[in-house]
């Protein structure tokens, strides 16, 4: 059963399935269960990175600051951006490069995973490792309003499909995903 979906899913989905969005759109968890259920497999940018450098994200900007860390995730984009048939989990501001965009699309579907800003602050409240969205060592829904305000243009040009994900569950948002990707193939 297992050989059977994984080929389908080759079939159905020979190129990448690209998850981009702000962070705390449920791009990682969709992810794994797209992954699951397709029977492909996945790669977290922002685990490459850390995994590369040998750093968490937080670290990184931190020690080396954001420019350093973006020009990481362009070397990372351009690697993975080669490969075939993987779910490829972006982090919230690859599309702000428009190289980045560029060679995510070659081999690619870019699926936008979009939530409103208070929900974004909820899912991310606790987590302090958020650098970008940390004030005054907590997470502020101002930050979260500006940065998709400014991040807006760079997610609508860069993606193919655009999801709604408040208040839906993950198999909900999956089963829409394998359905437009379907139509999209046929």
């Amino acid at each position: 059963m297992i050989i059977s979906r994984r080929l389908q899913s080759k079939k159905l989905i020979p190129n990448n399935i690209v998850l981009t969005g702000f962070m705390g759109t449920g791009k990682s968890t969709i992810g794994k269960d797209l992954a699951k259920k397709l029977e492909m497999e996945y790669v977290d940018t922002d685990a490459f990175i850390e995994n590369r450098v040998n750093m968490t994200i937080k670290d990184i900007f931190e020690k080396y600051g954001e420019d350093y860390f973006r020009s990481t995730e362009k070397l990372i984009i351009e690697e993975v951006s080669h490969l075939k048939n993987k779910i490829i989990i972006c982090g919230g501001g690859v599309v702000l490069n428009k190289d980045n965009v560029m060679n995510l699309r070659k081999n690619g579907t870019i699926i936008l995973l979009k939530a409103q800003p208070m929900t974004i602050y909820e899912r991310l409240k606790q987590d302090y490792s958020r650098p970008i969205l940390v004030l005054d060592g907590k997470i502020c829904l101002e930050k979260v309003e500006a940065l998709l305000k400014q991040r807006e243009e760079a997610y609508r040009s860069a993606a193919h499909v655009f999801i709604q994900t408040d208040g839906r569950q993950v198999d909900e948002i999956s089963q829409q995903i394998i359905a437009l990707l379907y139509e999209v193939k046929n």
